[in-house]
């Protein structure tokens, strides 16, 4: 049978982690399920009307960031003819905090343009949030047909807030397995702009945008004690989101030959790069108080099969549960120092004891994972699983 699938998300070009992983899964659905017909209802700063030659889906811009009416997204459903399933990616810096979206999924049944909706809520708040409106957004999950999140802690905390169990499945976020590992250091170097020659001793990687929640202002603090060991080279790669965090790292830059900055947005190969050439990604985020995620960088990071530290940060939670010896109390610079030197130490035994962790990004590669969600597309529609899944 063929499955009319429409996800209102963002999508690349616009610079967003939401956007990117929509484009994986959708590039991960086709591959299994060619008769897929999938359209994207995008947010408009990625550009107009467009053909996506990676996924081979037709964007249709359809809303702008946290607007209060979704018409336009109404209007191209109705362009298209409707779809069996509308497939929302949720983040409330991308759909608000209102009740936009839920007016628009009640407005399109009313209209016969969806047969079923789906949410994947990439963030959910605790009770204790900071953020007004997000709670009484949630309060309305059950609004939805199911709802996708990505770990327990996002789970639980939607039961208890009263969404319907039933409602609520957990597919792990989707994991590209490293195809760089064979390239040699030097081209990676080189298609990175990095000079082969500044790579020095021990290399650590700490990919992602460059503002405070990814706590750069502990990596700080934490590396200076390694700064006068010429056997540490740290590599920090991604967009600035924060000027001020922007010229700390470029004052240690001035006065620490072995720290470099990478000032851009890194595709999803340039991430995968990146981690390819180091030898140890570091991960030290200190989250929103009371609000739940996980991490698209630690996916990238760990199908490269490096270790990687983290803090015990819950959008870390992934990092915890498969190698807790790893992470380091969130807002502890000297335990973070010391993490570091023990793993370049003990390098061999850290690779050995980070199995559990390879295991699982064999478990999430991105196939898996959209696997699931044909699963989820299927019993919703009341498809017999067999006739979109195979094992």
């Amino acid at each position: 049978m063929v499955l009319k699938i429409a996800f209102a998300s963002t999508y690349p070009p616009t610079h967003c982690g939401v956007g990117e992983y929509t484009r994986m899964l959708v590039v991960a659905l086709k591959s299994l399920y060619p008769k897929i017909n999938a359209f994207i209802l995008s947010d408009k700063r990625g550009g107009g009307e467009r053909f996506d030659e990676l996924a081979q889906v037709y964007v249709y811009p359809s809303f702008e960031h946290e607007e209060p009416s979704y018409r336009e997204l109404l209007n191209n459903l109705s362009r298209i003819d409707g779809v069996d399933i509308l497939h929302i990616q949720h983040e409330y810096g991308i759909f608000g905090k209102h009740n936009g979206i839920v007016e628009a999924v009640e407005e399109a049944r009313r209209e016969r343009l969806v047969k079923k909706v789906v949410i994947t809520m990439h963030t959910v708040d605790h009770p204790y949030t900071l953020r007004s409106g997000t709670l009484e957004f949630q309060r309305q999950l059950n609004k939805f047909d199911m709802v996708i999140v990505h770990s327990p802690l996002q789970e639980f905390e939607l039961i208890h807030q009263g969404i319907d169990p039933s409602k609520i499945i957990r597919i792990p976020h989707g994991t590209l397995l490293n195809p760089y590992l064979w390239m040699p250091r030097f081209k990676l170097a080189k298609s990175l702009g990095i000079k082969e020659e500044q790579l020095l001793g021990f290399i650590i990687g700490v990919p992602g945008f460059i503002r405070q929640d990814k706590g750069l202002d502990l990596l700080i603090k934490a590396i200076k004690p390694l700064m006068t060991d010429s056997d540490y080279t740290v590599i920090v790669a991604g967009e600035v989101r924060d000027p001020d965090l922007k010229r700390e790292v470029e004052d240690m830059v001035k006065n620490g030959p072995n720290l470099l900055l990478i000032e851009k947005y890194l595709t999803n190969e340039e991430i995968l790069k990146l981690v390819a050439l180091v030898d140890a990604v570091i991960l030290p985020y200190r989250d929103r108080p009371a609000s739940y995620s996980v991490s698209g960088i630690l996916h990238l990071s760990m199908g490269g099969l490096k270790p990687i530290i983290g803090t015990r940060a819950p959008r870390l939670i992934e990092l915890y549960q498969h190698a807790p010896r790893m992470t380091v109390p969130v807002r502890n610079p000297d335990e973070l120092t010391k993490k570091i030197k023990w793993l370049r130490q003990n390098y061999d035994v850290a690779i050995a004891y980070m199995s559990q962790m390879y295991s699982y990004a064999v478990r999430t590669e991105w196939h898996r994972v959209a696997r699931r969600h044909l699963a989820v597309y299927a019993y919703l529609l009341g498809v017999a699983k067999a006739e979109l899944v195979s094992d």
